[in-house]
């Protein structure tokens, strides 16, 4: 029906959410914390090609032509966004190897950056791969600089298993096939208060599909008005009732069809925007508690906190194997996130804590060497998946994301809260105790446990040695100072002589502190009341 020239795979715009790191550092030597907010809900961007669409119109119409360069436009996107990213990571590890080269062999990093080379053989072979990755970085540049992209329609992967059908255990007719599937498709975007919300496709409530054919293939109408009607019924299984409310209000409704070369099946995909939901306080989000979750590479760790920070019940773990094809993973994701999901229902916790994780600049081999169990790692934690799954399901739910500052959760974590709650019969592991530091975080509580009163003074004689520093207070995650009162030379300080293990305090009633005045009525004055 249309050149294969103009139509592109059409792909999903997602935002990821990035760590920020500032440059300065706390005065005791850790990095400033960055306070927990509120993740914003999912959101789209539309652009078209005015000049594009000017052209095809005259050929086929309107809608049809905004239909192709709508696809075009965001395949060339995705294109630019990924050519962006090769260029950063290019840049990332030019500049790692240029510090390592510049170090002496053998010489230990510092925090934050790495060492120099172990022998002079891998100085060597770097320094040949720094000539290679400076070649690409010039040629990535000029392309992006002129607007230049490379773009492989049905994918590279699939481009190059023409060229190794045996391994790929493909016929030609077979990967012909997914080829052309890949090009076959159509997709037009919804139009409010047209008849069922969308002229160019058309699904009726009853399930009968339509397309509005443009004029040069308007002699293949089997309808009026230049329509082609499909002989098969669709029906919509999940939230078909919302969608059977929109099209029978004439509200927009984008449609997809497209063909699914493994199945050998035709498949009607439906989209349509949701009204975004007033963003909510983080006081408000955190009135029932939170839930803390650390995300790992194969399960995430979750635990309740009620509003006062305190753990409450035993963890949760939701576990997902990421391995198999794109499909299996992102299934994997989702049905942890369910789990997740129902869970945080069930206790009536509105709120969900999670890390804002990026390894975008950290998983290159130029930084990490010959670790590459830990690049692996590193690799396969689901971050930008899992984020943009759970804030469109959470959106659904009502619940509210809180992203904090992942530094040192793992760390505090496992240092203040694994051992105090392991038991004989629960045994708290290091990534449980990091969901709790992650929940207080979110909360504006330090993740430190508080310090218990001395065992023979359960009372405020000594003062009490459990007062939390207020969120606002600068340095309440860091060691505090100790109590004037309660130090070691305070005697000294306050110019007495006294024995060492004797409190600070008074042992006279005439010395001791008050600011009022005890005075004791008199008998009389009770009696004459009576």
């Amino acid at each position: 029906m249309f050149d294969d020239s103009d139509i592109l795979l059409s792909h999903c715009h997602r935002t990821k959410l990035r760590m920020r790191w500032p440059p300065g550092r706390a005065e005791s030597g850790l990095r400033a914390i960055d306070p927990p907010f509120v993740a914003p809900g999912p959101c789209g961007v539309a652009v078209r090609w005015a000049a594009r669409k000017r052209e095809l119109t005259g050929e086929s119409s309107a809608r049809w032509a905004g239909a192709i360069t709508k696809a075009t436009h965001d395949q060339w996107a995705l294109a630019r966004r990924c050519q962006h990213a090769h260029v950063r990571s290019l840049e990332a590890g030019v500049k790692t190897i240029e510090h390592r080269l510049s170090l002496p062999i053998a010489q230990k990093g510092t925090e934050g950056a790495p060492g120099g080379y172990r022998s002079r053989q891998e100085w060597f072979a770097k320094s040949r791969r720094l000539g290679v990755l400076r070649v690409r970085l010039e040629r990535e540049r000029a392309d992006f600089a002129s607007g230049l992209v490379h773009v492989v329609r049905g994918g590279k992967k699939l481009a190059r298993n023409r060229h190794h059908l045996d391994e790929a255990q493909l016929t030609e007719g077979e990967w012909r096939e997914q080829w052309q599937a890949r090009r076959w498709f159509l997709q037009a975007d919804g139009e409010s208060g047209k008849r069922y919300g969308n002229e160019t496709i058309r699904a009726t409530p009853d399930g009968r599909v339509s397309i509005r054919l443009p004029a040069p293939l308007a002699h293949l109408a089997n309808a009026p008005h230049g329509r082609y009607v499909l002989a098969a019924r669709v029906r919509f299984a999940h939230r078909g009732t919302e969608w059977l409310d929109r099209v029978e209000a004439d509200r927009a409704v984008a449609y997809r069809i497209h063909l699914d070369a493994a199945r050998g099946r035709w498949y009607l995909t439906a989209s349509w925007q949701t009204p975004t939901r007033p963003a909510v306080t983080i006081r408000a989000a955190l009135a029932e508690g939170v839930i803390g979750v650390d995300t790992n590479a194969d399960h995430l760790a979750a635990w309740r906190l009620d509003r006062h920070g305190n753990p409450i019940g035993a963890p949760r773990r939701f576990g997902y194997d990421l391995t198999g094809s794109t499909g299996r993973r992102d299934a994997q994701v989702r049905r942890a996130l369910t789990r997740l999901l129902h869970w945080a229902e069930t206790c009536g916790v509105r709120a969900i804590a999670v890390e804002d994780l990026d390894f975008a600049q950290d998983k290159t081999r130029e930084r990490h060497g010959r670790r590459k169990r830990f690049r692996q790692l590193i690799s396969n934690l689901p971050t930008g998946r899992l984020r943009v799954r759970l804030n469109s399901m959470a959106d659904r739910t009502g619940i509210a994301i809180i992203a904090v500052d992942p530094a040192y959760t793992s760390k505090w974590g496992a240092r203040h809260w694994q051992e105090p709650l392991t038991s004989k019969t629960r045994k708290t592991t290091r990534h449980d105790a990091a969901g709790i530091a992650i929940g207080r975080r979110a909360q504006g509580h330090p993740i430190r446990r508080r310090t218990a009163p001395p065992p023979a003074h359960r009372s405020d004689e000594q003062g009490h040695r459990t007062v939390q520093a207020r969120p606002a207070a600068p340095g309440r995650e860091g060691t505090r100072r100790p109590a004037t009162d309660h130090a070691h030379d305070a005697c000294r300080r306050a110019g007495s002589v006294r024995r060492t293990r004797e409190t600070s305090a008074s042992r006279t009633v005439r010395d001791a502190r008050g600011a009022g005045r005890w005075v004791q009525d008199p008998l009389m004055d009770a009696v004459q009341e009576r």
